[in-house]
């Protein structure tokens, strides 16, 4: 075979020894064709590096193969990595992208949808910046399928998939229960927020399961900030309370909260154990992270949208929750 010539379909069928037809019926899955055979043509198309053509194999399919993704932030800290996950998962899958984003702009997502619409695409993944905000529904503008990653819409019927907030909060206390702590507050944003609502419901039944309440009864709710942490912390240490430990709604209260026990003479997590969610030091820093935290795995969830996108089996409407993962790290363990 000449250095530099495109490998074809009838290279593969005849270092394989068998017809172009069934070549072709092998490499795409249909047909009926003894496992022998298909294991025989794959194992010649990986030899030669065979590479089909994309074009082609499109009209063969009936397909494109081409995937629009909606983002409303695509430069968001939180957002890239949903971002990534479903970009690789179709990548995975031989889908080409077409990628628009909004930027918080309704008119630029109004043209952004106006653009898919004017292409010949198979599907779209429409990505929001979190449960904080919420996503408009682009479900009735398509034909083709459409899925959501990290973030809520007002369809009931629309096919999302967010992290499991509950799962949160549960793994959240479960650890510090786990590591002996017994008098755990827990520091949130307004219960208001969806996922600041879910992970306190998780942190609350799991204490429950061992008998055991929250300190305060009701989390200590602000906002999602640094300055909330350090006032909340203050506050909680000055009533007098007794506290060993805090699982806060996210890693920036969390640190927040470390500072102001800090300030208080007091040692993480010798005299108070912390825990945070949304694994930000492993995103953000190269330095060793500190902070034990519950990491939301969005990386998976914009991998679970692009799957449920692609899949013939179907998928139930609603919202579909990703697993999240205990991070454990050196504020609840000496």
């Amino acid at each position: 075979m000449n250095v530099g010539k495109a490998v074809t379909l009838g290279d593969v069928a005849s270092v394989a020894g068998v017809s172009l037809s069934t070549a072709s019926r092998a490499l795409s899955g249909g047909g009926r064709i003894s496992e022998e055979t298909r294991q025989r043509v794959k194992d010649a198309s990986d030899r030669l590096g065979f590479q089909p053509n994309a074009l082609a194999r499109s009209f063969a399919l009936g397909r494109s193969q081409t995937i629009g993704v909606l983002t409303q932030n695509a430069s968001g800290v939180f957002t890239a990595p949903v971002l990534i996950g479903a970009t690789m998962e179709l990548g995975r899958n031989n889908q080409a992208l077409l990628i628009r984003d909004a930027r918080f702009d309704a008119a630029t997502l109004t043209e952004n949808v106006a653009r898919l619409q004017a292409r010949r695409i198979d599907g779209v993944v429409m990505i929001g910046d979190g449960l904080s905000y919420s996503v408009p529904s682009v479900t009735s503008l398509f034909r083709v399928p459409v899925t959501y990653a990290f973030g809520l819409t007002s369809e009931r019927d629309d096919v999302s998939f967010n992290p499991d907030a509950e799962m949160a909060g549960r793994l959240a206390a479960e650890h510090l229960m786990d590591t002996g702590r017994r008098r755990i507050a827990h520091i949130t944003a307004s219960l208001d927020d969806p996922a600041a609502r879910g992970r306190a419901k998780g942190f609350g039944d799991a204490m429950a399961e061992r008998g055991l309440s929250p300190v305060g009864e009701r989390p200590l709710a602000g906002d999602w900030t640094f300055g909330w942490g350090v006032e909340a912390a203050a506050r909680l240490l000055a009533s007098g309370t007794e506290v060993d430990a805090v699982f806060c709604g996210n890693d920036q209260i969390a640190f927040g909260a470390e500072s102001a026990i800090r300030a208080a003479g007091l040692e993480v997590p010798r005299d108070i154990a912390l825990v945070g969610v949304d694994n930000w030091e492993a995103m953000v820093t190269e330095g060793a992270a500190r902070l034990t935290s519950i990491d939301p795995c969005l990386q998976d969830v914009g991998a679970a949208a692009a799957r449920a996108l692609l899949s013939t089996d179907g998928v139930l409407p609603g919202v579909n929750l990703v697993p999240c993962r205990l991070i454990v790290r050196s504020s609840t363990t000496s």
